[in-house]
């Protein structure tokens, strides 16, 4: 999730919050595993992503398992550290 908060801050950001975070199955050794990331909330200063990750659990079958999903949110900083609005779009 932090990756498209960075994209979106365009520059440093900090977690502030970890919403939610569910397991909703195990991950093996050997999966192979994807995370998407999609912005939830866009405010003056933070972002809130929501993460779902999914495990193929043998390479070359194509189904996949919802392993787990979160929702976190982060918070645009400046050089010294402190919370600094997003850039306009």
């Amino acid at each position: 999730g932090a990756i498209l908060a960075v994209q979106k801050a365009r520059g440093k950001v900090a977690t502030v919050a970890v919403n939610s975070f569910v397991f909703k199955h195990p991950v093996f050794q050997g999966d192979v595993v994807s995370f998407y990331a999609s912005l939830a909330r866009v405010g003056r200063t933070s972002v809130t992503v929501d993460v779902e990750v999914y495990a193929q659990r043998r390479l070359g079958d194509e189904a996949s398992v919802k392993v787990t999903e979160a929702s976190l949110t982060y918070v645009a900083v400046g050089e010294d550290r402190r919370p600094r609005p997003l850039p306009e779009p």
